[in-house]
């Protein structure tokens, strides 16, 4: 037997971890009403999904009064959860649970009617502040409470500690979430919980820029990680990209995920999959893409709401595939079509859930996904054409190019006519730039231009030296310097020069030992020589972006891709103009808060953002003198055209920024005017461009160590009998 003080934050977060969820089912249980209907789900440990019942157009009106009957029934409901008297430590967990539910519940139901999602539902400023107000003076109540039972607020205190510790999970710290969560711990206050927390959610969502940004419509965010969606939401982030390398990462990251997808594989996958516990390696792929799953499924939930309030233009998460079969049409279809169908059937179970008691939406169960199709291949064209047809949504991925881009765009288009001629309503599609990566291909390329020219008229005994050297400096390890000996001039030189190892043209090192060959003449020359490189290719994905951006949604040419809709898909000009209003460009993989800064628009541009990528955008956005205003629609802004003419010098970036003969015949039928050129890449070589062939050879390489992980972890786990 314990007494109430036996209650220590270290034996309370204990219990918290340990707790589980009821599994949510169908039918769903008796509930009265909403404010039933919210407590129970929260009960049961489905406290975001407790929160997230509120968000709904039928509340309009009726927030102050559900949020007066919910305290009301809650300090009913804790009278039989208090720590008022001696427990067993049965009772005693179970009590901390209860309270845990229900502080965790209630917290992120403030940070629902702060952030974006009561501009989303529609809820007065006047009716989501007095909802804080009377959630805010109950939570105030239970934190006395709790000082009176126990001597401090210790569950209350634990489940603060929790939401945060949860935040600075994201990318390991290194992220705009994390750094939120220390913000808001900066600001609490021991003896006013309560108060401190909420004026500290308040200040942390109001002064950023995502947030800002999205309320002045400048433009739409998603995040191009598996974790932090949540808090993201709350700023108005619309989109997540994910992959299996990010679902690994996501498991490194998050360690009570890995073992929830260990408790899920011995309860419910032995169960559907026998023979995976028995032969794991003959079904290794699909032990991969269901981790994948496992781990995104959070990402899909937190977004059921954006979704239906949008009619299924926001809240999407980007799905990829497995990169073994992305240039085959029938396996990409077939499994884009079956992850389809098995999400649906989760969806459905956590929508009547969510939207029990409501009229709307009638189509639950509807996935709020798009499948990532690598632009890599002639066949993703076809990939891209049928499963829009299909009315599921896309996210054009390995793309660098305009003629990429621009091809695969307009196909998409294409395919969502088809859907809408068929009664379906099309799914948001979002068509890439991976600028960043194509930012790193052309610094790799020249870099290694530059190295070779400049070795070119030296003795072998001196290159090789001076390669030594190099390879010292940049403090190659000792197994990394054995393969690298055994390399050709050319492979040594292309390992150098990795962005992993020179970071930047003007690497100090780097620069010296072009000094030193005296190819480029004095220091002073060679480092100015570079900085101009330097400063060009950082602008190189930017170029590429906009150039895209004008072909397809200037509005002189986007009302010509209107006109093509309809005359060549047999749409009229109503459904062509929602076909291209649910296509976005997607600037990714960001290098620097420019990346976005110069890529904002208030349509047909959603930027996604990396973790550390969102740190250092809002950092900037908070030095002296910034105004988002700025650069407001900054992607059709004219930009100094110098660092373009340094590009155009350079043949990988005239592929990338040029269009190719076959998008230039795209154009004439289209009515498309303007000279862009006629050397990019063609469309049967988009397999063998370099940053391709890069990030194909990345990503496999990921996903097949991610397969590794998880067959090892199903040999591990007994087989069954």
């Amino acid at each position: 037997m314990g007494t109430n003080r036996s209650v220590s934050c270290d034996y309370a977060s204990g219990v918290i971890l340990r707790t589980h969820q009821l599994p949510l089912s169908l039918p769903v249980p008796f509930r009265v009403d909403h404010v039933d209907h919210i407590i129970k789900t929260a009960l049961d440990g489905h406290t975001k999904l407790a929160s997230d019942h509120l968000l709904h157009p039928e509340i309009k009106g009726r927030l102050v009064e559900i949020a007066s009957s919910l305290t009301d029934r809650l300090e009913t409901v804790l009278t039989r959860f208090n720590f008022g008297e001696q427990h067993d430590r049965e009772k005693l967990d179970r009590i901390i649970v209860a309270r845990y539910r229900v502080y965790d519940s209630l917290l992120e139901t403030i940070w629902n009617l702060t952030g974006v999602e009561k501009t989303w539902v529609g809820f007065s400023d006047y009716e989501a502040s007095e909802a804080i107000r009377i959630i805010s003076g109950f939570l105030k109540k239970c934190e006395n409470m709790e000082k009176e039972e126990l001597g401090k607020p210790i569950v209350y205190r634990c489940t603060i500690a929790s939401q945060l510790e949860r935040m600075k999970l994201v990318n390991k710290g290194n992220s705009l979430v994390a750094w939120m969560a220390e913000e808001i711990e900066k600001e609490l206050e021991t003896e006013s919980l309560t108060e401190s927390y909420v004026n500290a959610v308040e200040k942390t969502l109001n002064n950023n820029f995502y947030y800002l940004a999205y309320k002045k419509g400048l433009c739409k965010f998603g995040n191009d990680y598996a974790l932090g969606l949540r808090w993201l939401r709350h700023l108005g982030y619309v989109q997540v990209s994910t992959n299996p390398v990010l679902a690994a990462l996501a498991y490194e990251d998050d360690p009570y995920l890995w073992e929830s997808f260990k408790k899920y594989a011995e309860e419910s996958l032995r169960k559907q999959y026998p023979e995976w516990f028995l032969e794991p390696d003959r079904y290794a792929d699909d032990i991969a893409m269901e981790a994948t799953r496992f781990a995104l499924l959070e990402n899909f939930y937190v977004f059921r709401v954006p979704f239906a309030l949008s009619k299924y233009q926001d809240g999407l998460v980007s799905y990829q595939l497995n990169p073994l079969i992305s240039g085959d049409v029938d396996k990409s279809i077939a499994a884009a079509i079956s992850f389809a169908e098995k999400l649906e059937n989760d969806l459905k179970v956590y929508d009547e859930h969510l939207f029990w008691g409501y009229r709307e939406p009638r189509e639950k169960g509807r996935p709020n996904l798009v499948i990532k199709v690598a632009a890599a291949y002639p066949s993703s064209i076809e990939i891209v054409r049928k499963i829009n047809e299909a009315g599921i949504g896309q996210n054009i991925t390995l793309s660098y190019t305009v003629s990429q881009e621009v091809i695969l765009g307009v196909t998409a288009m294409e395919g969502m006519a088809m859907a809408v001629r068929k009664g379906i309503v099309p799914t948001q599609t979002y068509d890439t730039n991976m600028g960043g990566r194509l930012e790193d291909h052309l610094r790799e390329s020249i870099a290694t231009g530059l190295l070779l020219n400049a070795l070119e008229k030296l003795s072998n005994s001196f290159k090789e030296a001076l390669l030594e050297k190099m390879a010292h400096e940049l403090r190659l390890r000792e197994e990394e310097m054995e393969g690298f000996r055994v390399k050709d001039l050319k492979g040594k030189v292309e390992h150098l020069t990795s962005r992993r190892l020179l970071g930047s043209l003007l690497n100090k090192m780097f620069a010296e030992i072009l000094v030193s060959t005296g190819a480029y003449g004095d220091k002073e020359q060679v480092f100015d020589m570079l900085k101009i490189l330097e400063d060009a290719v950082k602008m190189s994905g930017t170029y590429v972006a906009r150039r895209v951006f004008e072909i397809l949604f200037s509005p002189v040419n986007r009302s010509k891709w209107v006109e093509y809709l309809a005359r060549k898909c047999g749409v009229s000009r109503e459904q062509a103009e929602l076909i291209i209003n649910r296509i976005d460009l997607l600037p990714a993989s960001k290098r620097k808060p420019e990346d976005t800064f110069l890529t904002l628009s208030r349509r047909n541009v959603t930027n996604t953002e990396f973790p550390n990528h969102q740190l250092a955008v809002v950092k900037a956005a908070l030095t002296e003198g910034f105004r988002a205003e700025d650069y407001e629609d900054s992607i059709i802004k004219a930009l100094n055209h110098e660092a373009l003419k340094v590009l155009m010098d350079v043949e990988d970036f005239v592929k990338a920024y040029e269009a190719s003969p076959e998008l230039n015949s795209l154009l004439k039928e289209a009515g498309v005017d303007g000279d862009y050129g006629s050397r990019g890449v063609g469309t049967a070589d988009w397999p063998n461009y370099g940053p391709c062939l890069k990030t194909l050879e990345e990503f496999t390489g990921a996903y097949l160590s991610f397969r590794r992980k998880v067959v090892k972890l199903m040999g591990e786990l007994k087989s069954p009998g």
